[in-house]
């Protein structure tokens, strides 16, 4: 196995993001909603490493859901965003 080969990459999928005061968050229990800033038919961020490395779209067929890469990550909007909310 080469020395790329054998190094880990974390995949994450952002579907959106929320912000909440933290006395909320530890009221919520088991099957709470967190409503997020995202719409159906939004683009997701897909992170390596916690690194924003492209776009993609939400993919469900039967019982699997899958990310279709469609651009590359802009990572000045995914930080943008993250202000924003």
């Amino acid at each position: 196995m080469s020395q790329v080969e054998a190094v880990n990459v974390e995949i994450s999928v952002v579907l959106g993001r929320s912000s909440l005061p933290m006395q909320q968050l530890l009221r919520m229990g088991r099957g709470a909603v967190i409503p997020l800033d995202a719409r159906e038919n939004d683009e997701v961020w897909i992170l390596a490493n916690n690194h924003p490395v492209a776009r993609g779209e939400i993919q469900i067929q039967d019982d699997k859901i899958a990310i279709t890469v469609t651009r590359a990550a802009d990572v000045y909007d995914y930080m943008a965003g993250a202000k924003n909310t």
